[in-house]
């Protein structure tokens, strides 16, 4: 009885080891209930949705599983032929027979090597090209988002998604399936190679394979909820990362770096702790298997040797010195893979988590959509109307009150109101950045939700106070990428409204560089670059909302002579800071509190002597004691 003492201390540690980790894993799995943390879709979905993405390719992967199988016969076939090798040299010492062993082995691995070599090709171009139209995908969605859509997801988010989310997936496709296919096809190749050889000693190797398949499992559930933690922390720190650093100039101006440096100190510890715990949970997993190796091998060369030592007979099989080599070979071959699958599982669980944050924002349905009876427009003429139109940003708190009012095609119509009073809420409506929700808005006598988004969108031109410009060159800026629009258009659209007085001072005229967010230029240039951008793709109706504001006094001359100039293009809608710039427009309507209360032109809405008549003289009162003020300096 004595001689399985050895192994029973083997499996008792064994065992200890597994008792203890079962007690973690239900202690955790109750935790995880308690904080209510699900997961939004399952392993099945993702990797059917996944699977779709790589569907087209599928002859591709199916070469690759060809290939694959001649890299299998190497960690299946080399253990035997070793382990005949040791019997012609411990038996009969013969080098012609040696020699062609060696050459078999030799020639097995040179194959495996060359099929390893195209099998990693081919995945790596043919993952890329699945990620590439992943990306595609997903930042088309993101440009469906209406404007109320993406002011609730903070960019740094979405720049995750797109990255390093899609990054996780491509591994994935480049190494993370196949080599699990691999895998599992080696330790099914290797189990039978074993059974040949020996029933006793794969018997014994079966007995730790129950303990293999626990702590897999174990491992699954743990290494799945620390890859969560690392995707949503690296999620939390990009998207601080994003805003702040745009906003790193106010940070500046109001001393407050410390602060914000203590708010990423702590985000940046947290993605440090979700990442410590993903490693301490794959730390404590691979030692594990490893230890189940060792046992396995001290089990191996126990029995083994026993066998071989006393000519034991079991089941008609002897154990032989060959034998023990190659079962001491296969041992490993059959740990090895087991130790990548989880390894690849770590992976996997990260792909997964990626894709389902990919999958969640590819699931959004767009709040504006087109219409299953929409049109195509392919004219505009600018008659615009607005009948009782009510609208909200939050339910019940209504920011437009009945709205309603008319603009005749080429017409300049002007906004004016106090702060909230609905006036950029308007000219938002008329582009369907948002979706009213009572009334009717109607372009060339059509209801806008008729009309095709892309369609409708074509004809329109806003100009917004705060200009974006992406980084590039201004006529990168003014064209932007449209292939149609020819130089000299461009040329002729800078001149129109006088954006060549400053283009033709800089050394690379329209060539030069615009850094990021057009910040190596004036709010003036700005303002008038974005004109020439409106003016070169001939809009029917151009829309202004506070394009003179925060301009200088010799700039705001230039743009209220490229104004003058660009109503007679189509019709105009103007939201002006200043009413000195809106005088002359066709029709003044002055909004207070969601409601039209006054409309006209400037002069008949002075002898009205109402709300426009108190704005007016309120701000020219201001200007004189500004220039006043200047005046005695």
């Amino acid at each position: 009885m004595y001689e399985y003492y050895p192994l029973l201390v083997v499996g008792a540690i064994v065992g200890l080891f597994s008792l203890v980790l079962l007690t973690a894993f239900f202690a955790v799995r109750d935790k995880k209930q308690a904080e209510s943390v699900e997961r939004l879709m399952g392993d099945r979905e993702i990797m059917g949705r996944l699977l779709r993405y790589a569907k087209p390719y599928l002859p591709r992967f199916l070469l690759v599983g060809a290939v694959m199988l001649f890299t299998i016969s190497y960690d299946v076939v080399s253990p035997f032929i070793i382990g005949r090798i040791e019997e012609l040299v411990a038996g009969e010492f013969r080098m012609p027979q040696i020699y062609r062993a060696m050459a078999v082995y030799v020639s097995i691995l040179l194959v495996s090597m060359v099929c390893a070599y195209i099998q990693a090709v081919v995945l790596q171009k043919t993952g890329q090209r699945i990620i590439s139209v992943m990306r595609e995908d997903l930042f088309v969605k993101i440009e469906s988002l209406s404007h109320e859509q993406l002011n609730e997801i903070p960019v740094g988010k979405l720049v995750t998604r797109v990255t390093n989310d899609t990054n996780a997936i491509s591994m994935m496709f480049t190494n993370l399936l196949v080599n699990f296919v691999k895998n599992i096809f080696v330790i099914v190749g290797v189990f039978a190679a074993m059974l040949v050889l020996s029933y006793e000693l794969t018997l014994m190797i079966l007995c730790f394979v129950p303990f293999i398949v626990l702590f897999t499992v174990i491992f699954r559930k743990f290494s799945r909820r620390a890859y969560r933690k690392v995707k949503d922390r690296t999620t939390d720190i990009n998207t601080y990362l994003s805003e702040n650093l745009s906003g790193i100039k106010i940070t500046q101006i109001f001393n407050r770096e410390e602060a914000k440096m203590q708010d990423f100190r702590e985000k940046s510890n947290a993605l440090g702790r979700a990442k410590q715990e993903q490693i301490l949970v794959f730390g404590i997993f691979r030692p594990l298997v490893y230890m189940l190796y060792v046992s396995s091998i001290l089990c191996l060369l126990y029995l083994g040797g026993r066998g071989y030592l006393e000519n034991r007979v079991f089941m008609g099989q002897a154990v032989t010195s060959g034998m023990l080599v190659s079962f001491y070979m296969y041992i490993s071959k059959f740990y090895n893979p087991i130790q990548n699958l989880a390894e690849q599982f770590n992976w996997l669980q990260s792909a997964f988590a990626s894709a389902e944050k990919v999958f969640t924002i590819m699931d959004i349905e767009p709040v504006i959509q087109d219409a299953p009876d929409a049109v195509e427009l392919s004219e505009m003429r600018g008659e615009i109307e607005f009948r009782d139109v009510w609208f909200s940003y939050v339910e019940d708190e209504w920011v437009l009150k009945g709205v309603s009012f008319h603009v005749m095609p080429k017409e300049t119509v002007a906004f004016v109101g106090s702060t909230g009073s609905g006036k950029t809420t308007i000219l938002s409506l008329i582009c369907r950045n948002y979706e009213f929700q009572k009334g009717e808005i109607l372009i060339d006598g059509i209801d806008i939700r008729k009309i095709k988004i892309s369609s409708l969108r074509r004809f329109f031109g806003q100009m917004l106070q705060d200009v974006f410009l992406f980084s590039g060159t201004i006529r990168s800026n003014i064209a932007l990428r449209a292939e149609d629009i020819s130089d000299e258009e461009i040329e002729a659209a800078c001149h129109y409204v006088n954006a060549d007085h400053f283009i033709n001072k800089l050394e690379k005229g329209l060539d030069e560089e615009v850094r990021e967010r057009g910040n190596n230029f004036s709010a003036g240039q700005r303002q008038l670059l974005s004109f020439a951008r409106t003016i070169v793709h001939k809009p029917a109706v151009m829309i202004l909302d506070e394009a003179t504001a925060n301009i200088d006094t010799e700039t705001e001359l230039l743009i209220q002579n490229s104004l003058e100039k660009m109503q007679n293009i189509g019709t105009m809608l103007m939201v002006a800071h200043r009413l000195s710039t809106i005088q002359h427009a066709d029709n003044i309507i002055v909004l207070s509190h969601g409601k039209i209360v006054e409309q006209g032109s400037h002069q008949a809405l002075l002898e009205q002597r109402g709300k426009y008549y108190k704005l007016y003289h309120l701000q020219y009162r201001r200007e004189e004691m500004a220039h006043g003020n200047r005046g005695e300096r």
